[in-house]
């Protein structure tokens, strides 16, 4: 297969396969690597509406060491204007290379909800089908029965066309998952991206919506979960990645799955 690396923009082609480094609201990124095709989904893992922490009386911003969430991947945001604000510049630059067929798939948080739906309605992805769960697997009791799981993300699946998957009663559709965090210990190998998703969270939705061959374009590839599932599943990625250190694991996993 193909191994092309280019040091300026750290584009990573194998095979069928495409990544680079770069920032997802920026269109020559999109341009790099869907080269003319368009992507059956948008499998995106963005930024979640994490809000800034202030002092209630003061407005000053609380200490960040003593913040639950610290870590260089997570980003926090002002408001929630600022979130959509954010939401608009990079999904309207990827949905350009969405076919007219395509299904966009956005993980988030609660407050996350709102305004990218507010946007995917903007951009014409009028048909909303719900949110698809994923439960994690906090804690088993001794007997191994009952299990304590609590909602921790869910993805919002849109399409401007309706979709046959949904629309059909008769066709059976997964739209929850319960997993243990790291049940495959990818996360563990992959240098522990606080987003991380085990590929059973993963995999439902991209069986549903797409099938071998098509193109998956993921703009947050964080330590490359998403690319990785549609590696295993038979499907093309197309990937982008802000942050060197997590776009440098991202490639060489790709890479590494692409080979074998």
């Amino acid at each position: 297969m193909a191994d092309k690396r280019c040091s300026m923009t750290k584009l990573l082609e194998v095979g069928p396969h495409r990544h680079i480094n770069g920032d997802s609201t920026i269109g020559s990124n999109y341009e790099s690597i869907m080269q003319g095709e368009k992507a059956q989904m948008l499998y995106a893992d963005p930024p979640y509406c994490l809000l800034v922490r202030r002092n209630k009386k003061t407005g000053a911003l609380r200490d960040p060491k003593k913040a639950k969430i610290n870590h260089e991947a997570v980003t926090r945001y002002e408001n929630t204007k600022a979130y959509k604000y954010f939401t608009r510049n990079w999904l309207s630059e990827a949905v350009k290379h969405i076919s007219e067929d395509g299904t966009l798939v956005i993980w988030t948080n609660y407050l996350g909800i709102k305004p990218i739906k507010d946007v995917a309605l903007e951009l014409g992805y009028e048909h909303f089908y719900g949110e698809f769960l994923w439960g994690k697997l906090a804690k088993e009791t001794n007997s191994g029965n009952e299990t304590n799981v609590r909602l921790y993300e869910v993805a919002l699946v849109f399409s401007k066309i309706p979709k046959k998957e949904l629309s059909n009663s008769d066709l059976p559709l997964q739209w929850s998952i319960i997993t243990k965090y790291d049940e495959e210990g990818e996360a563990t190998k992959w240098d522990n991206h606080p987003n991380h998703k085990p590929f059973s969270s993963l995999e439902p939705l991209i069986r549903n919506f797409t099938r071998p061959g098509d193109r998956v374009l993921d703009p947050f590839t964080g330590s490359g979960s998403t690319p990785a599932a549609c590696i295993q599943l038979g499907r093309k990625i197309s990937g982008i990645e802000l942050r060197e250190h997590w776009a440098d694991i991202s490639q060489r996993r790709i890479a590494e799955l692409a080979k074998s």
